[in-house]
């Protein structure tokens, strides 16, 4: 938090670009050091409960649902048959929330920070909305890449919600996690990634897809405007061996998500199909790691 002005809490986000969020805030709800990172919750006027860990934006209140839907409901609605899910991170339960409104079996959760589950189901309620009570979730307290490394459990999608490639999140962005999660994978399974806002990031999106390519037949990326991940377009890896997935129809899309019969604010079928039309800026991209 700067205090150049006392109203305000600014997000310096080291992205290396001069850019810089400001949002209003009320109050400061929580603050703690925790074991991996410094995490604070503020109360500001118009975009709900934040959280920032390290002081980078996370999770707002009043646009989460559209980073939730559609890293959840992309690769669910094209599985199209997902009964066990992974979700590695996504410790304010926003993504586990959403993947609960599908018919599935079990959602496995591994969250590396316990800290950030407790303050968020104590400080944000509204984005896990009681998932973490839900018989369905497994909720596990480990480093997501060696999890992954190590357990024998198999899974129609694995769903990314990570910190950006520094930290804790680094490892989890490496070839060697993305092979180790084509290994956990069942046939035609998919795996998506949180893989930075292209505008400013377009580096680690390339990356992201080459690394991605070196394990699954077909690796791209799709995008989601998210307006406090400021710089545009949030760009979601995409990681499957079955090719077809991505190129599946509006009516085939429209039809599943009726049979699931969930009800969504962001994401529909006809938005499923244009989110892999990318912009050009984005598809050189994606292009590069070829």
């Amino acid at each position: 938090m700067n205090d150049r002005r006392p109203d305000w809490a600014w997000f310096d986000e080291p992205l290396g670009v001069g850019l810089q969020l400001g949002v209003q805030v009320e109050s400061v709800v929580y603050r703690e050091t925790t074991e991996h990172q410094d995490l604070v919750i503020y109360e500001t006027s118009q975009w709900g409960r934040v959280m920032a860990l390290d002081g980078i934006m996370q999770v707002c209140e009043r646009d989460e649902f559209i980073y939730h839907e559609m890293m959840t409901h992309v690769p669910i609605l094209a599985h199209g048959n997902a009964r066990n899910i992974c979700i590695i991170g996504g410790g304010d339960g926003g993504i586990l929330r959403e993947a609960l409104r599908h018919p599935v079996e079990q959602v496995t959760m591994v969250e590396i920070d316990a800290s950030v589950v407790e303050l968020c189901t104590t400080h944000l309620p509204s984005i896990s909305d009681g998932a973490f009570d839900d018989p369905r979730t497994d909720l596990v307290i480990a480093d997501g890449a060696r999890f992954i490394a190590d357990t024998e459990k198999r899974f129609d999608v694995i769903i990314v919600d990570s910190t950006d490639p520094i930290g804790p999140g680094e490892v989890l962005f490496t070839s060697e996690f993305y092979g180790h999660c084509k290994s956990r994978l069942t046939d035609g399974g998919i795996v998506v990634t949180q893989s930075g806002v292209a505008m400013i990031q377009g580096d680690e999106l390339t990356t992201t897809v080459r690394r991605l390519g070196e394990h699954f037949a077909d690796s791209s990326a799709y995008i989601a405007p998210v307006p406090t991940y400021i710089g545009g377009f949030m760009a979601l890896g995409w990681g499957t061996d079955n090719t077809d997935l991505r190129a599946l129809p509006n009516a085939t899309l429209a039809a599943r998500y009726k049979q699931a019969d969930i009800t969504t604010r962001y994401y529909n079928a006809n938005l499923h199909v244009g989110a892999f039309a990318l912009p050009t800026y984005i598809a050189d991209y994606v292009e590069a790691a070829r």
